[in-house]
C-alpha cells in the first residue's frame, strides 16, 4: 500500500491577493511559520504517507522553489529510483487552468508511464495541514471510486486520488472528454466516472489570500492549532539551515511568539512570528506581525499587524500600524524610513 501511490504537486497557482509576496517567488515557495515554505506541508504529508516518487509541476518564478527543495534530500527523496522530479511547463500559458492541468501533464507523459505506482495523488502546493493519505487511498479502493476528491468543511482542498491508468487516459484524451484539469472532471455532473468525496476532519487551510496567510500564521501561536499541524510522528520537513542560537540582549521582552534561530532581539516582541537572522533594535515594539528572514528593524520603532518580506530594513523611529483584517505588507528588499521618504 505505501508504495502504490505517486505524488503530483501542482505548483502553477498564482493569486493576485498575494502579489506582494510573489514578485520573486512562486506561491509554493512563500515562507511560512518561521522556517518553512508552503510546499513543505503537502510534500511532507506525501513522504509521511509512504510516497517515494513526487513530481512537481511549477510555472512561475520557480528558481527559489528549486533552490529550497534541491535534490529532495531533506525529505528523503534523493534516490536512485523514484525520488523528486521537476517538470516546468515548456509553454507558459497566461491563463490559469486549475489544479492538475492536463496540458501541462501531457508534456511530461513519460513520467506517468514509467512510474511503478498504481495510483496518483494530485495536490495543490498551498494547503497547510498534516494529513495521512493512506486511509484515504484505502477508502478509495474499498468503495471502488474512480476519483476521490478530498474536502474540508464541505470545501474542496483541490487534492485528488485517481488510478494512474485513468489519469493517463484523461491526459491523452483531454480533447475528447473536454476536460482541462481535475476540477473539470469532479464538477461535471454528467461525468462518466465514479467521483467520491472524502471529508477530512483535521486542521487544513488553503493559503489563497494575504488575509488567510496572516490569520493562519498567527493562529499557529495557539498551542491547540500548533499541535494539529506539527505532529511528532508526522514531522514537517524543510531545508536545513545551520544558524547560531538567537541572542536575547538586555531589555528584550518576548511573549507568545515564535522566534527562529540566528536572531538578535533587543526590543519587545508580542504575538508575532520572527524568521531567521532578524535584528530587532532597542526600544522597538512589534506586535501581531510576521518578520521574514534577515529583516533589520531599527530602534524605537512600532510595528503592529505588519508582514515584512525578506531583507526588509525598517529605519529607527518608524511607525507601521495595520489591521488584523488588512495587514500592511512590505515587499522584499524594501528600505522603509526617513531615507526612503526624503
Amino acid at each position: 500500500m505505501s508504495h502504490s501511490m505517486l505524488g503530483v504537486i501542482d505548483a502553477t497557482s498564482y493569486n493576485e491577493s498575494l502579489e506582494d509576496l510573489l514578485l520573486h517567488r512562486s506561491l509554493a515557495a512563500v515562507p511560512f511559520a518561521g522556517r518553512y515554505r508552503l510546499i513543505d506541508f503537502v510534500l511532507s504529508n506525501m513522504v509521511n504517507s509512504g510516497i517515494q516518487s513526487v513530481a512537481i509541476f511549477p510555472k512561475f518564478q520557480y528558481r527559489s522553489l528549486m533552490d529550497h527543495l534541491g535534490s529532495g534530500k531533506n525529505w528523503d527523496l534523493s534516490r536512485k529510483r523514484d525520488g523528486l522530479f521537476f517538470f516546468p511547463s515548456p509553454k507558459l500559458e497566461n491563463t490559469y487552468q486549475g489544479i492538475g492541468s492536463f496540458n501541462h501533464f501531457a508534456h511530461h507523459i513519460d513520467y506517468f508511464y514509467r512510474s511503478r505506482q498504481t495510483y496518483a495523488l494530485i495536490s495543490n502546493c498551498f494547503t497547510v495541514c498534516n494529513m495521512d493519505y493512506r486511509p484515504i487511498l484505502q477508502r478509495h479502493i474499498d468503495v471502488g471510486c474512480d476519483i476521490t476528491e478530498i474536502c474540508h468543511q464541505g470545501r474542496s482542498l483541490e487534492m485528488y486520488i485517481v488510478e494512474k491508468s485513468l489519469l493517463i487516459d484523461l491526459i491523452e484524451n483531454r480533447e475528447k472528454y473536454g476536460y482541462t484539469c481535475m476540477r473539470d472532471v469532479v464538477t461535471d455532473l454528467r461525468s462518466p466516472f465514479n467521483v467520491c468525496t472524502y471529508e477530512y476532519n483535521g486542521f487544513a487551510v488553503m493559503i489563497d489570500s494575504i488575509q488567510t496567510y496572516y490569520k493562519t500564521s498567527l493562529n499557529l501561536l495557539n498551542r491547540e492549532v500548533w499541535n494539529q499541524v506539527f505532529v511528532s510522528d508526522y514531522p514537517i520537513y524543510t531545508k536545513v539551515k545551520d544558524e547560531p542560537p538567537t541572542q536575547y540582549l538586555p531589555g528584550a521582552f518576548v511573549k507568545n511568539s515564535m522566534i527562529a534561530n540566528g536572531c538578535v532581539i533587543e526590543g519587545h516582541v508580542e504575538n508575532s512570528i520572527i524568521f531567521r537572522a532578524v535584528h530587532i533594535g532597542k526600544g522597538t515594539v512589534i506586535k501581531n506581525s510576521i518578520i521574514m528572514q534577515k529583516g533589520m528593524i531599527g530602534e524605537n520603532c512600532e510595528l503592529d499587524a505588519v508582514i515584512l518580506d525578506k531583507d526588509v530594513k525598517i529605519e529607527s523611529g518608524e511607525r507601521l500600524r495595520g489591521h488584523k483584517d488588512q495587514p500592511i505588507v512590505i515587499r522584499k528588499g524594501t528600505i522603509q524610513g526617513a531615507l526612503m521618504n526624503s
